[in-house]
């Protein structure tokens, strides 16, 4: 793609978000949501290739679709209440249509079928634009909004998308699709705590966007795809292999991996709350996703190829890709975890 043309887009996203961050007015944040968009689709759609066009046409449709109900949820509201502040949601109707619609942008369970089929169609890097950037600007919304949305309703979308998330990445073999039901899951953590305690769904969400980046370069670096792929990485590469199981883990939420605090912190306030038994369920759901992560690590590091040399090949090329925001997110992926007694003092 041209570079002139990818400044712009990329521009063009980050305005979009920003819009969407600095707006109280449902017509703003609906215009951010927009630009956000139609940025990301000619990069989605850069490669051409049936399947990236198709999951395109597949993300505009839904998003469209989202951006359509936020619009017709905003107005019903301006027409009960005379104002178009988000902050001022009393009506129910038009406060369940805004969760829906959020929801079906950022794919949370049961308007996440979407998400899968997308990711799958993607390059890793537009993957990853789409697990991580897109979803700040309808959080954003979401968290502005929650103190208007039934709490039942929020309670039930985060168990189901922690659920679905666990239950769909099971049978899979596609990377990506994998990737984008451990989005799907981390959404539903994000989204169970946020009545109680919005510092804790931030914290997830940043610890969540380290953690699926260095996911995702570590894809990007080893170009796999597939779970097949991954026995063939360890001869190319061990410390990458070694990095990318422990990110793995990570993101399954294991001690004394980063991971492992949103979640400790998540299921403590929910037992604060007097829900014992809706965390019991969510610490449940989180040995769902941790099983397919474990399948991921034991095809890397614990299966061999058979087309496999058992030594570092000698005449293999060095790497001209740039590894620092891989090296970045790595660390951060991996050892923050004592420091969380001074992160629980920020939030």
């Amino acid at each position: 793609m041209n570079p002139y043309v990818l400044t712009a887009l990329l521009s063009s996203l980050g305005l979009g978000t920003t819009l969407t961050f600095a707006s109280s007015h449902w017509l703003l944040a609906w215009m951010g949501l927009e630009i956000n968009t139609l940025a990301i689709i000619p990069l989605m759609a850069q490669h051409h290739h049936p399947r990236a066009v198709e999951a395109t046409t597949k993300y505009f449709l839904t998003q469209a679709a989202a951006a359509a109900m936020i619009l017709f949820a905003s107005t019903t509201n301006a027409w009960l209440t005379g104002g178009w502040d988000m902050n001022d949601m009393s009506s129910p109707i038009a406060s369940a249509m805004v969760i829906a619609a959020l929801a079906l942008k950022i794919g949370l369970a049961p308007m996440h079928f979407w998400m899968p089929e997308v990711l799958q169609g993607l390059d890793l890097l537009t993957g990853l634009i789409l697990s991580t950037w897109q979803k700040l600007a309808p959080l954003a919304l979401i968290v502005q909004t929650a103190q208007a949305i039934d709490p039942l309703l929020l309670t039930t979308l985060g168990l189901m998308s922690t659920l679905v998330g666990g239950w769909g990445g099971l049978n899979q073999t596609q990377l990506r699709k994998i990737l984008a039901y451990s989005s799907i899951a981390h959404m539903g953590w994000m989204i169970i705590v946020l009545q109680y305690a919005p510092q804790l769904t931030l914290l997830a969400l940043l610890m969540y966007i380290f953690m699926t980046s260095s996911a995702f370069l570590t894809l990007k670096a080893s170009s796999s795809t597939k779970i097949g792929t991954l026995a063939t990485i360890w001869s190319k590469s061990p410390v990458l292999t070694t990095a990318a199981a422990l990110v793995l883990l990570s993101l399954g939420g294991l001690p004394p991996l980063t991971g492992f605090m949103p979640k400790w912190l998540i299921l403590q306030e929910l037992a604060k709350q007097g829900l014992p038994l809706l965390a019991t369920v969510m610490a449940l759901a989180a040995l769902l996703s941790l099983y397919f992560y474990l399948r991921l690590c034991y095809a890397m590091t614990l299966t061999i190829s058979p087309h496999t040399n058992t030594f570092i090949t000698p005449w293999r090329v060095q790497t001209t890709q740039f590894s620092f925001p891989l090296a970045l997110s790595t660390v951060v992926a991996l050892g923050l975890l004592p420091m969380a007694p001074a992160i629980v003092m920020l939030v």
